[in-house]
């Protein structure tokens, strides 16, 4: 017989309504309670019925969540977490690609759609904040990344990105550098990551160099590598430390140094942001800031469920952590 809420309830020492809560991913539920009914869950192999559930909410048990390029890094990864975390709201995925386009992310929040959403989750390059007022109110939207952060009537989920910039240059600063380059992507993407650049310098006392921070057109390793190429090939003196907006730009940056005969992190250390899959793969590994997807994805879902129509648009920050590789720390004996 296939197991039943009231079986899992049993199991664990508690209620139905606590079982519930832990299936529909409510907050208040302590931990180690949590962890009891999940580990019963697991158990008897309940699989709780999302058809009857959805149609018992008026939900169509279908959300949204659109990103600029499915096939960069960061996005696939954070796809993953969101179909994980999904799961256990009982929703399913439906993925856009919109390439940052207007019309493309305008026309999520404004067209048709073969099924009813019960909402959608999406990071835009391009909305304006009067894209995002004229949506119709009853559609549950969550933004998030840096360019949805000020001035959109929308939850917003995200790290704080200049607190992650000062303590990614603060990690290069605490190694004795002093000549701190920032390879940004461009104008208005990745702002707040070299605001916080430029904080940790100030309070250092070093004060900002503004011809060392260099606009790379792009996120690509190839901007970067292309960029930076160009600089050190003009006559300037190597940085002795780079803080990277994107890891492909640090990727990116630490080619362009190698193949001018630069060790890295010997001669110039490098820190990048994403922390992406193939950090583990280069030689050096990246150092990186690593925003936690988990939570990203997570306390999207959360605010998309609790939203409701006229409320005040909220703004949840997700954690990250500084991760020390050997781009930054050295490549240890054995290696």
């Amino acid at each position: 017989m296939r197991p039943r809420l009231i079986d899992v309830a049993e199991a664990a020492g508690v209620s139905m309504k606590t079982v519930s809560n832990v299936v529909n991913g409510s907050e208040h539920v302590r931990e180690a309670t949590r962890l009891r009914v999940l580990a019963a869950i697991d158990k008897l192999g309940y699989r709780p019925n999302i058809a009857a559930r959805n149609l018992a909410q008026g939900r169509s048990g279908v959300i949204a969540f659109a990103v600029p390029q499915l096939d960069r890094p960061y996005f696939a990864s954070l796809a993953a977490r969101m179909l994980d975390e999904a799961e256990t709201f009982g929703w399913i995925v439906q993925f856009h690609q919109t390439g940052g386009r207007r019309e493309a992310e305008l026309g999520l929040l404004t067209d048709r759609h073969p099924a009813r959403l019960d909402g959608i989750i999406m990071s835009p390059l391009s909305l304006s904040p009067e894209d995002v007022q004229r949506r119709d109110p009853a559609l549950p939207l969550v933004l998030l990344g840096e360019k949805a952060g000020e001035g959109h009537r929308a939850d917003h989920v995200g790290i704080d990105n200049r607190e992650a910039g000062r303590v990614a240059t603060e990690h290069l600063l605490a190694m004795g550098r002093r000549r701190v380059m920032a390879l940004v992507p461009g104008p208005g993407v990745a702002d707040g990551r070299t605001n916080g650049y430029r904080d940790a310098l100030v309070a250092a006392g070093i004060g900002v160099d503004e011809d060392i921070v260099l606009p790379a057109g792009g996120v690509r390793g190839e901007d970067a590598e292309l960029t930076l190429g160009r600089w050190l090939d003009a006559g300037n003196p190597a940085p002795d430390a780079i803080f990277a907006g994107t890891d492909w730009l640090a990727m990116g940056a630490i080619r362009a140094l190698m193949l001018r005969g630069l060790k890295v992190p010997q001669q110039v250390a490098v820190v990048g942001f994403d922390d992406i899959p193939y950090d583990l793969a280069t030689l050096p590994t990246l150092t990186t800031v690593a925003p936690d997807r988990v939570a990203i994805a997570r306390l999207s879902l959360q605010a998309l469920r609790d939203q409701q129509p006229g409320q005040d648009p909220v703004r949840l920050r997700a954690p990250f952590t500084l991760v020390v590789r050997e781009s930054t720390a050295g490549i240890g004996p054995g290696h």
